[in-house]
């Protein structure tokens, strides 16, 4: 015998919610007034993502299932040679690409030693200057490269236009690199990261298309890079809301597509240097948020980034086996945005664009990203002081306000904290309370 059962509305859930929590005003409290600038209510039905733009939201994702397992790795002129070693170790042990972040004067062809940019991609983090690294790398790789530059912040438009001019022939080599993260890690909430690194792409854009580059080549060129934070169904909208933010503002420069690549990096502003061992679960849960959100690259913090002391190779292995556990035993490589569909996730990611794109306008208005610094980082710090207040006024921070195995010893040693060229602070939410 078949059973069917009636549909429920959204009133019918309402009713029920009433009854068993026997409060007529019981659901009111269970909404929930975010950071972003919207109410997000205690649960969603069939009716809230009728009434949502599913199509366009859906048709910005990727198609594709899979990423890059890209762990970072910090490298000085101290000894290139075992520098190399490490790294041709961790491409034989799981990792598909590499986040080296150099000095513009390393000797690249220790450091890339048995190590080819056709095969791997490996993006370039380099402070000093990226042109010059660009000439020095096709030296030592003059075939065609993977990967990506990421030049120091508020470089000269003429070293960027230089650079593509010398990554032409490298089609799969982006040297155009927005940094969301440095925005996150001052403490902005998800709509200032989606806003502000939006209006860095529009400022980009615009004088590199002045000075003569179509807006396809500069996509292709692109990479977009964020950070990924603790709030688990948040940041799987965050990276999905992205891409829709991304077409929105492609198709205002005539663009069909969108090849930006996304490069998802867990958070160091949510890490603990008291009980580090919990930025593993931090570490896996962001990772995991990151990869349903579809991001093309994954970087996961080693847990001991936060110290003082140099990263292990234990922590940087286990950081380099948490994307490839995601990938080959949790099987989220072979699904294609698997979060669609879903009401309260698709719900959240069009209240993060549409809050999004109403800061990222606000933000032109004032003449766009590099005019408006000041209100930028006056809107962040803002955002930043409302996290610590929350926390000193009771949230909990895991192994730092609760459930500390370190009371009556000498906690880890945090790293300092060194300053962005990019004019915003670098914090962590945990640092005061430590």
């Amino acid at each position: 015998m078949q059973h069917t059962f009636p549909s429920l509305t959204y009133v019918d859930w309402l009713a029920q919610v009433q009854k068993d929590l026997k409060d007529p005003g019981a659901y009111e409290t269970l909404r929930w007034a975010t950071p972003e600038g919207f109410t997000a209510e205690p649960y969603y039905t069939a009716e809230h993502v009728g009434t949502l733009p599913l199509a366009a939201i859906q048709a910005a994702q990727r198609t594709q299932p899979g990423w890059l397992n890209a762990p970072a790795y910090t490298i000085d002129a101290t000894d290139v040679r075992a520098q190399n070693t490490v790294l041709r170790e961790a491409i034989a042990n799981g990792a598909d690409a590499l986040l080296l972040h150099v000095p513009a004067d390393i000797n690249l062809s220790l450091l890339l030693n048995g190590i080819k940019l056709s095969d791997t991609p490996v993006c370039f983090a380099v402070t000093g200057n990226g042109e010059a690294f660009m000439a020095a790398l096709q030296n030592v790789a003059p075939y065609q490269l993977r990967g990506g530059l990421m030049g120091p912040p508020n470089q000269p438009v003429s070293q960027l236009v230089n650079s593509l001019k010398k990554a032409e022939e490298s089609p799969q080599f982006r040297v155009i690199h927005i940094d969301g993260v440095v925005i996150h890690n001052a403490g902005a909430t998800a709509t200032q990261e989606l806003a502000f690194t939006l209006a860095q792409l529009a400022d980009t854009f615009d004088q590199l298309t002045e000075a003569g580059f179509a807006a396809e080549q500069l996509a292709a060129k692109t990479t977009i890079r964020l950070a990924v934070g603790t709030s688990y169904f948040l940041e799987i909208a965050k990276l999905r809301a992205l891409r829709v933010l991304l077409a929105r503002f492609g198709a205002g420069y005539g663009l069909t597509a969108t090849p930006f690549l996304v490069h998802g990096e867990t958070s160091a502003f949510y890490e603990a240097a008291a009980t580090p061992y919990t930025n593993l679960l931090r570490n896996t849960t962001e990772a995991m948020a990151a990869v349903i959100g579809g991001c093309d690259w994954l970087t996961v913090r080693p847990y001991d980034a936060v110290l003082a002391e140099s990263v292990t190779e234990f922590s940087q292995r286990i950081a380099r086996n948490v994307s490839t556990l995601l990938l080959e035993e949790s099987q989220f490589g072979r699904v294609a945005d698997p979060s669609a569909g879903s009401y309260y996730i698709e719900t959240l990611t069009h209240q993060l664009v549409e809050a999004a794109w109403a800061l990222f306008l606000a933000v032109e208005q004032k003449g766009g990203y590099a005019n408006a610094a000041g209100y930028v980082r006056e809107a962040i710090d803002a955002a930043y002081e409302a996290k610590r207040t929350a926390v000193q006024q009771g949230r909990v921070l895991v192994g730092v306000t609760k459930f500390r195995h370190d009371e009556g010893s000498t906690p880890p040693t945090p790293a300092p904290i060194a300053a962005q060229a990019s004019g915003l602070p670098t914090r962590r939410l945990a640092e005061s309370f430590e």
